[in-house]
């Protein structure tokens, strides 16, 4: 209830009980990933950002998400890999992104592109599925090197905002993660 309309998303996936059709602008109304995921990280940002901006400012977001996947998973190169070594639940979210998540993400964000959109940032808020893996911060450096090349944009010149998983001291199993997830500035500049 209540979403600013200068909050809109960029609908990734044809949802035809909502009324939406993939490659369209939509006032942001949950849920913006696929047809039934609920809240995500991306709802309070943007009604976040709407609310701190100026009225004149539209804060749109393109929302590619599979819950449980390792970043591997964005890697353009070896995707296919990860995705025939996944469970079926995985595969099936995969397929709802015709099979390459990080493929729909460039295609989608091209269409905002297009229809003159500026990109200012990207969201990720990964973790928990590569707890311990040190090597985390460079894969999360490949996919935002290759989106920032994908789409044309400068090297750097957007930020990264990467979200933490939940701490130890609300019981969250992967908090050990926070800390890999805490190097990604030594990194990834901004």
């Amino acid at each position: 209830v209540n979403i600013d309309p200068r909050f809109v998303v960029l609908q990734v996936v044809d949802c035809p009980d909502l009324h939406r059709e993939k490659g369209q602008w939509y006032t942001a109304v949950p849920p913006l990933t696929r047809c039934y995921t609920g809240l995500t990280p991306a709802d309070y940002f943007g009604r976040t950002m709407v609310a701190n901006l100026p009225s004149h400012i539209k804060v749109g977001v393109i929302n590619v998400a599979v819950g449980g996947c390792k970043i591997g998973l964005f890697d353009k190169d070896n995707y296919q890999s990860y995705i025939a070594e996944s469970p079926d639940w995985l595969k099936n979210m995969a397929n709802e992104y015709d099979g390459n998540p990080y493929g729909k993400l460039v295609e989608m964000a091209r269409i905002a592109q297009k229809d003159g959109g500026v990109i200012k940032g990207i969201l990720v808020h990964q973790g928990e599925s590569n707890t311990g893996d040190t090597d985390g911060p460079q894969k999360v450096k490949k996919v935002y090197d290759n989106l920032l090349n994908d789409l044309n944009i400068e090297s750097n010149s957007i930020p990264l905002l990467a979200g933490e998983v939940v701490n130890a001291d609300q019981g969250g199993v992967c908090a050990s993660m926070n800390e890999i997830i805490g190097t990604l500035p030594q990194t990834i500049p901004n």
